[in-house]
């Protein structure tokens, strides 16, 4: 099993969530974060002034998946959250040892699926 955490802009959940349920990936958590990385956050003008937002608003996924959806998994978030400008944000990948769903007490891919 593989732990997938993206890190992508507010107004790309949408067509994220999409790709991935096109895919079959229908399992996900989402958190609103914030959070800078080689932007150094981002400057407005706001009534003449021009001050610094060093943390950047994000949508952060959190995605348990099995192996053979890692790469339907993150081709999905890329097409769908990529607008090419700096900002696009990152996609960390980490292996799970294990899973339980609570309910059942299933284990493992069968706690997945």
């Amino acid at each position: 099993m593989k732990r997938v955490q993206a890190y992508i802009r507010m107004n790309r959940l949408e067509q994220v969530k999409d790709a991935l349920a096109e895919r079959g990936i229908l399992g996900l958590s989402v958190l609103e974060t914030r959070g800078f990385g080689r932007q150094q956050g981002q400057t407005a003008d706001f009534r003449g002034s021009t001050y610094a937002l060093n943390l950047v608003p994000k949508i952060k996924l959190d995605i348990v998946i099995l192996d053979d959806q890692l790469d339907d998994c993150l081709e999905a978030i890329i097409s769908a959250a990529q607008t090419g400008e700096l900002g696009d944000g990152k996609i960390f990948v980490s292996e799970i040892e294990d899973a339980v769903r609570i309910r059942t007490g299933e284990r493992g891919n069968d706690a997945l699926t």
